[in-house]
């Protein structure tokens, strides 16, 4: 019985001693003013402009399906459509799917 309250009493300062550093961590970020969302007018949640977090959209690859942001996406246009690809070998995959569709009618 001695070991499980000590194995009880051991987890239970582990989680104060984690909590403890969370909000100390928490309280200095707060302090030097990385914690602060509306540090100033026009910026989205990270403190980026509006124009500057449309580029990190996240975009859905249409051959396996992995989303990728849309600065780091390998881009192609088909018709008045833009797809983005997470990588060159999905693009060339899509091209040679789309053309054997089109081969078959």
């Amino acid at each position: 019985m001695g070991f499980m309250v000590r194995m009880i009493r051991f987890v239970v300062w582990v989680l104060i001693l984690s909590w403890g550093i969370r909000t100390l961590g928490r309280l200095v970020g707060w302090m030097l003013g990385k914690g602060s969302a509306s540090a100033q007018p026009g910026t989205v949640g990270n403190g980026s402009t509006p124009a500057e977090a449309s580029g990190r959209r996240l975009v859905r690859d249409p051959m396996c399906g992995v989303h990728v942001a849309e600065v780091l996406s390998i881009p192609f246009r088909e018709g008045t459509e833009n797809l983005h690809f997470c990588s060159v070998v999905c693009r060339d995959a899509y091209i040679r799917q789309t053309r054997k569709f089109a081969a078959n009618g």
